[in-house]
């Protein structure tokens, strides 16, 4: 078994400058996980890791889908990932996962059920509905059909709301219950999770902080240079243009929001966002939390020794 690190926690935790350190200290290279940095030509609104610190060290699954087309979905993510982690090991490097996404994590590693095909009839009329009474009446919906699954998405989350709705009608059981089924789950590596868990008012500081600080990088205009270059790309379900900070850019270039009520509102949908994550991740079995910031040297060097305790020989 090749051994595996998994860097999860919420946004803004450090967890890029965490697995640069272990990456540059284990001969590792770093696979992101994030939802939003697999977009080409999407920079100041993601956080995804520099040219600097890309050149540092090598990362995968960074600017490798298409914002013009479909969706990107995590069974897409998964497949290419797995390629990823399999060269990596197969050159005799410590494959590094970092990021955010969830989703895309449990794709990765448990891999996916295969669920039905989508329902453009279904998706139609549940749209409507959210149309007509609100976001809050589907989630209300996939609470009665499939609790599990409800309590893991967002009532905000449209898109996902929907598809849960969809499998559950489509299949006529609980998607929850179907991830039980079928999936593929990653083989030949031995993972080892590692959490962190920073104080949570200097968590949303840090938040508030990189928030504004997109705005000053010229996330705005950024936003504009999108929308004009992709004019369709906002219909795409869980189009990257929709994501946070995006999101609120363009309602500001529509007239709908001031610039201070648009960086209030990023900052907002930031912190709700890393509330989910912690929820996500503290739900898993076997991680490893570590009380911090992943660039602040003292937990920097907790996690290395951890981490090379951890890439001694298994079965």
């Amino acid at each position: 078994m090749r051994p595996l690190i998994a860097i999860v926690g919420p946004t803004a935790s450090g967890k890029t400058a965490l697995s640069l350190a272990l990456a540059e200290s284990l001969n590792g290279e770093i696979v992101s996980c994030d939802s939003v940095a697999v977009y080409r030509e999407f920079e100041i609104g993601t956080a995804k890791p520099s040219r600097a610190e890309r050149a540092r060290v090598p990362h995968h699954m960074v600017d490798v889908a298409d914002p013009a087309k479909s969706e990107f979905t995590a069974g897409e993510y998964s497949r290419l990932a797995r390629v990823a982690l399999h060269d990596i090991a197969r050159r005799g490097k410590t494959p590094i996962v970092a990021g955010g996404s969830g989703l895309y994590l449990r794709a990765l590693t448990e891999g996916l059920f295969a669920g039905p095909q989508r329902s453009e009839d279904i998706r139609t009329r549940l749209r409507a509905s959210a149309d007509k009474k609100g976001a809050a009446h589907l989630h209300r919906i996939l609470q009665r059909i499939d609790p599990s699954s409800a309590a893991t998405i967002h009532a905000n989350d449209i898109p996902k709301v929907i598809r849960a709705i969809e499998i559950c009608l489509a299949a006529r059981e609980p998607m929850s219950e179907m991830w039980k089924q079928g999936r593929d789950p990653l083989t030949g590596f031995r993972i080892t999770y590692i959490g962190l868990n920073p104080e949570r008012t200097r968590l949303y500081e840090r938040i508030n902080q990189r928030c504004a600080a997109m705005f000053d990088q010229g996330l705005i205009d950024e936003a504009r240079e999108l929308a004009h270059k992709f004019p369709h790309i906002a219909e795409i379900p869980n189009s990257p243009i929709n994501s946070p900070g995006y999101k609120q850019a363009l309602a500001h270039l529509r007239g709908e929001l001031s610039l201070r009520d648009a960086i209030i509102s990023t900052q907002q949908a930031h912190r709700n966002y890393a509330k989910r994550q912690l929820t996500w991740f503290r739900g898993m079995a076997s991680v490893h939390w570590i009380e911090g910031f992943g660039d602040e040297p003292e937990v920097q060097s907790r996690v290395l020794a951890f981490a090379r305790d951890s890439l001694q020989p298994g079965p």
